[in-house]
C-alpha cells in the first residue's frame, strides 16, 4: 500500500463527511503523520483491535469499524441460517464515538441479514459478555480501549461462550476483513433486525451475581457500617457496580465527580486503575469520611483497582497482584470453611502473575494453571473443564487487576463481580475483628514476601510492534546464566512452547504459542518480557522473594539493573 495514494483516494471519497474531510485536509504537507495513518491496516488480532481515533486506515474511525464488522458478517454467514438468526449482541462504553462505532457496527450486521441486539446506554464487558450467554447469540462486539488513554478505542469480539473469540476463528475472520480493499464500499442497514436488549438481561446479571456470595453473615452485620468509597473513573462501572453491592446491603460513597459519564476522563492522567494516581480523587474522600475501602474501575469496569489502609492508617494502592492473592486467598479460606472446595478445583492464572499463586494453591490441595496473557485464555479453559468436567473452575485472575470467580455471570474479567467480592472479603475480615492489610501480611508472614513489579517501555512509530518482537527474539539465542548474584534456572520460550534448563535439557511447555521470555531465577522469582497485544509496549515483569520488603526491593533494584543492560533499549 502506497500511502500517499491512499490518503489521496481518502480525501477524495464523497462519503467522508465534511468534519472527516477537514481532518484530513489538516494533514496536508504533514509526511510522517499520513504515512502512520495510512502506511499500515490497523490491525485485527486475537484481542480484536485498538487504535488511536482519527481518519486513516491505522486509525480508529467508523470506517474500519466498519470494515471489520463486515468480516464478522461474513464468517456469522458460513456458519448458517440459524446463526444469523441469533444474532451478535453489541455493547459500548463511555468513551469517544464509542456509541456511533456501535451503531455502525449495527448497521452493517443488519445490512447482512444478520439479527442484532444493542444495549441502549453503556454497558460494561462483564455485561455484554454475559449478554451473549443470555440471549444465546452467536458472538458479541464489545466498543472499547479497556484502560487505554482517551486518544484510543477499540473492537472486541466475543464468541458464543461468553469469553473473547477464539484464536481459531479470530483467524478465519481476518481473513474475511483483508478481503475489503475498499474501506467505502460497507453499508449499513437498519430496520427490525437491530432490536434494544431487554431489561431482563441487567436483572439476569445481578441475580447471578449474587449466588457467588461467600460470607452473608458476615455482610449482614457489618455491610452497613462498612465505609466504602467508588469511582468509576467516568465509565461504565457507575450503575453495575454501585446496584450489586446496595443489594449485598454494603452502603456505597460514590466519588461524584467522577460518576459523570466523560471521554476525556478529565480527572486523570489516563482511566488505568492499576496506578494510585487515578484512584487519588477516591483516597481524598476516603479520608474525608473516614472510609475503610477505595475501588476503581476501567471504562469498560473489566478492572478493578483497590486502595485499603496500612497498619498506620495510611491508604496503600494494592498492586493488581496483592488484590488476586487477597481473593485467591478469601475464596480458598472460605470454601474450606463451609466444606464446599471441590476435589478438582482449580485456578487459571497468566504466567507474569505473581508466583505466590502456586504456594497458596498448594496449601489448599488445589491445582493451578498457567496460561498466556490475557484473559481469552482463561474463558478457554473454563470452555474446556466444563466440556470435559476434568476441573471446577474457582478463580481467574491477572496481574493487571482482572478477576473473575464462578461461571455464573462473566467469561471475561469483571469488576463488578471483583467488586462484590472485594466488599465482602472486608466486611468478613471485619466481623473476625482483622483488616484486609493485617490478613495480606499474615499471608506474607506465612508464605514468605513476594515483590512483583512491571515496567513498560514504550515504542513509536508504524513499526512499533516490530521492534518490540525482535527485542524479544534477540534474547532467544542469548545464553544468559544470571543477572547480578541471581542464577538463572530456566529459560521459557513461549513462542516454542520449550522449558530450557541450564544443562541444556529442554521440556515442551503445554501451553499456547506467545512471543515472551521467562526466566526463572533460583530465589523462586522470575523475568518475563513480552510486546503488549494492544498497545506499543515492551512489558517487562519483574518477581522477587525475600524475607521482608526491604531486601526485596534492593534485590528488585539489582535485577532490574542488569536486565536494562541486556536488553538495552531503556
Amino acid at each position: 500500500m502506497d500511502y500517499r495514494e491512499e490518503y489521496t483516494r481518502w480525501l477524495k471519497s464523497p462519503a467522508l463527511s465534511e468534519s472527516e474531510r477537514a481532518e484530513l485536509e489538516a494533514l496536508k504537507g504533514k509526511d510522517e503523520e499520513i504515512e502512520y495513518r495510512f502506511g499500515a491496516e490497523l490491525e485485527f488480532g486475537t484481542a480484536g483491535m485498538r487504535g488511536i481515533i482519527g481518519m486513516g486506515t491505522n486509525m480508529m474511525n467508523v470506517y474500519t469499524v466498519r470494515r471489520a464488522t463486515q468480516g464478522l458478517a461474513e464468517y456469522v454467514k458460513t456458519l448458517g441460517a440459524a446463526a444469523m438468526k441469533r444474532g451478535v449482541v453489541i455493547s459500548y462504553d463511555t468513551r469517544r464515538q464509542s456509541d456511533a462505532f456501535a451503531r455502525a457496527a449495527a448497521g452493517v450486521l443488519a445490512a447482512n441479514g444478520i439479527a442484532v441486539w444493542l444495549f441502549d446506554d453503556v454497558h460494561p464487558v462483564p455485561m455484554l459478555s454475559y449478554a451473549v450467554r443470555r440471549l444465546k447469540t452467536i458472538a458479541g462486539i464489545m466498543i472499547t480501549a479497556s484502560h487505554n488513554p482517551k486518544e484510543y478505542n477499540g473492537y472486541k469480539v466475543y464468541g458464543e461462550d461468553g469469553a473473547q473469540m477464539s484464536p481459531e476463528a479470530t483467524e478465519v475472520v481476518v481473513g474475511f476483513i483483508g478481503q475489503i480493499k475498499d474501506y467505502f464500499s460497507v453499508a449499513e442497514g437498519a430496520g427490525s433486525l437491530i432490536r434494544k436488549v431487554p431489561k431482563s438481561v441487567d436483572k439476569s446479571y445481578y441475580k447471578k451475581l449474587t449466588r457467588l456470595t461467600l460470607s452473608p453473615k458476615a455482610v449482614k452485620k457489618e455491610g452497613k457500617k462498612l465505609r466504602l468509597v467508588y469511582t468509576p473513573v467516568h465509565g461504565s462501572g457507575f450503575i453495575p457496580v454501585t446496584t450489586i453491592l446496595k443489594k449485598m446491603g454494603i452502603n456505597v460513597n460514590v466519588v461524584a465527580e467522577q460518576a459523570v459519564k466523560d471521554p476525556e476522563f478529565s480527572t486523570v492522567e489516563v482511566p488505568n486503575p492499576e496506578f494510585k494516581e487515578t484512584l487519588s480523587l477516591g483516597i481524598s474522600l476516603a479520608k474525608k469520611i473516614d472510609a475503610d475501602v477505595v475501588f476503581g474501575t476501567d471504562p469498560d469496569a473489566d478492572r478493578l483497582g483497590v486502595a485499603v489502609r496500612n497498619d498506620r492508617g495510611d491508604f496503600i494502592a494494592l498492586t493488581g497482584n496483592q488484590v488476586g492473592i487477597l481473593l485467591l486467598d478469601y475464596i480458598l479460606t472460605r470454601l474450606k470453611e463451609e466444606g464446599k472446595l471441590p476435589a478438582n478445583g482449580v485456578v487459571v492464572k497468566s504466567f507474569v502473575t505473581t508466583g505466590m499463586a502456586q504456594v497458596i494453591c498448594d496449601a489448599f490441595e488445589v491445582s493451578l494453571v498457567e496460561v498466556p496473557v490475557g484473559f481469552k485464555f482463561i474463558g478457554e479453559k473454563i470452555k474446556e473443564y466444563e466440556a470435559d468436567g476434568s476441573h471446577t473452575f474457582l478463580f481467574g485472575f491477572e496481574e493487571s487487576c482482572g478477576y473473575l470467580r464462578g461461571t455464573e455471570g462473566s467469561r471475561d474479567k469483571d469488576a463488578v463481580v471483583a467488586s462484590l467480592l472485594f466488599a465482602e472479603m472486608v466486611c468478613y475480615y471485619t466481623y473476625k475483628n482483622q483488616t484486609v492489610y493485617g490478613r495480606l501480611c499474615e499471608i506474607y508472614a506465612k508464605y514468605g514476601y513476594v515483590l512483583d513489579r512491571n515496567v513498560s517501555i514504550k515504542f513509536e512509530g508504524l513499526d512499533a510492534m516490530k521492534e518490540m518482537n525482535a527485542v524479544v527474539d534477540s534474547l532467544k539465542t542469548r545464553k544468559v546464566e544470571k543477572f547480578d548474584i541471581y542464577n538463572v534456572v530456566a529459560v521459557r520460550d513461549y513462542s516454542a512452547s520449550v522449558r530450557r534448563l541450564t544443562d541444556g535439557t529442554e521440556e515442551p511447555l503445554d501451553i499456547p504459542k506467545t512471543n515472551a521470555v521467562y526466566y526463572e531465577l533460583e530465589t523462586g522469582g522470575f523475568i518475563c518480557v513480552r510486546p503488549s497485544g494492544t498497545e506499543p509496549k515492551l512489558k517487562i515483569y519483574y518477581s522477587v522473594k525475600a524475607k521482608d520488603e526491604g531486601s526485596a526491593e534492593k534485590a528488585l533494584e539489582k535485577l532490574k539493573s542488569a536486565f536494562e543492560k541486556l536488553i538495552n533499549v531503556v
